[in-house]
């Protein structure tokens, strides 16, 4: 059976992937169930997690969303039947590649697709539609009336936190680094009702007489921003930093623009606070929280909600509140150039390969 891994490296610039043959997975049993695969949407392998949790492997399967359709079920399965089309996650410790034509995944990694998804859309909202009810719903509590600041909002994961926060309500700022990022976020409209911009202003930061912290407190009033989702930080000078950092906003900076009790939902992995980092957000009862989407597949104490969540995303690609940011579908065989330039954050929208 065929499939995409990765040959297994300690950095990104080292990851290599390949397609590649592997055995069959076993009969259909217990609560699994067989699906074929029609589509499969990629997202970086975070290398140093899978290495703590002792899941690195010489070979790893790439391609943990996917679309298809049920073709088998276990005796014990009692959500799906055969024919159901579905869209999933698959487990951090899946032993089977996104892109093998069929797979063997736990029925709680699944939930129902609705018909008028198409397979493109469906794989390549299912995650970023997780992380951004993570963000906005089991770390923070937007609502109307509140501030939301996304930094790079023009990303795929940042379109879907900005429609999300919409839907409820907010008002949201963003930051770009170029302006054709800045008009794809000023001509976003919603599906229904009143036809203005989602997002109220957005900032661009490459222009240096722009001030990310004036910015934002000019348009709050100088109350500041209640709620902030990033995609990573800089921890320190500029000089410092690497070249791929150098662009994201700086940790004071955000402690800088947060609201009184505002929240920051931050990525990154390795944010470290100064003591005056830490007596400026006990002043302004501001709080932090991490945002790492896996913990639902390494615990099941909350199985039910984590379905919920994917069950709702569902709903609202259905309906059209969540609009995705996808490339083009791309045939298997360019899958590997296509991964590699996913790896190294060289694309801007979400790759699906359709099978």
């Amino acid at each position: 059976m065929r499939g995409l891994y990765c040959q297994w490296a300690q950095s990104n610039e080292d990851i290599k992937f390949v397609l590649q043959d592997k055995e069959s997975f076993p009969s259909v049993h217990d609560h699994y169930v067989k699906i074929q695969v029609r589509v499969c949407a990629f997202s970086p392998v975070n290398t140093k997690l899978l290495s703590e949790l002792k899941l690195q492997k010489d070979f790893l399967p790439i391609g943990r969303e996917v679309a298809g359709v049920v073709i088998e079920v276990g005796p014990k399965v009692s959500f799906f039947k055969p024919k159901d089309e579905v869209v999933g996650i698959l487990p951090m410790d899946c032993t089977e590649s996104g892109l093998s034509n069929t797979l063997l995944i736990h029925e709680h990694s699944l939930v129902t697709k609705p018909e008028n998804v198409s397979w493109a859309d469906a794989a390549g909202t299912i995650r970023d539609g997780l992380r951004a009810y993570m963000a906005l719903h089991t770390h923070s509590s937007v609502s109307a009336g509140t501030t939301v600041l996304v930094m790079d909002g023009a990303n795929p994961f940042g379109t879907i936190v900005i429609q999300l926060a919409y839907h409820r309500g907010a008002k949201i700022i963003s930051t770009v680094h170029n302006n054709e990022d800045k008009k794809y976020l000023e001509e976003l409209r919603p599906t229904v009702g009143i036809r203005q911009s989602l997002v109220a202003r957005v900032i661009n930061v490459s222009d240096s007489k722009v001030d990310l912290v004036d910015s934002c407190m000019e348009e709050t009033g100088g109350l500041g921003v209640n709620i902030v989702v990033d995609c990573g930080v800089q921890l320190y000078s500029k000089d410092d930093e690497s070249a791929v950092k150098r662009h994201l906003p700086h940790k004071h900076d955000i402690f800088s623009l947060l609201a009184v009790t505002g929240h920051w939902v931050t990525t990154e992995e390795n944010l470290q606070l100064d003591p005056p980092d830490s007596r400026l957000l006990f002043c302004k009862g501001a709080s932090i929280s991490f945002l790492n989407e896996e913990v639902w597949q390494l615990s099941n104490m909350q199985q039910g909600k984590y379905l919920h969540i994917l069950k709702d995303v569902m709903e609202k690609l259905s309906i059209g509140t969540f609009r995705p940011q996808l490339d083009e579908p791309i045939p298997i065989y360019e899958a590997t150039v296509a991964m590699e330039m996913v790896q190294k954050n060289q694309v801007r929208k979400k790759q699906v390969v359709r099978l």
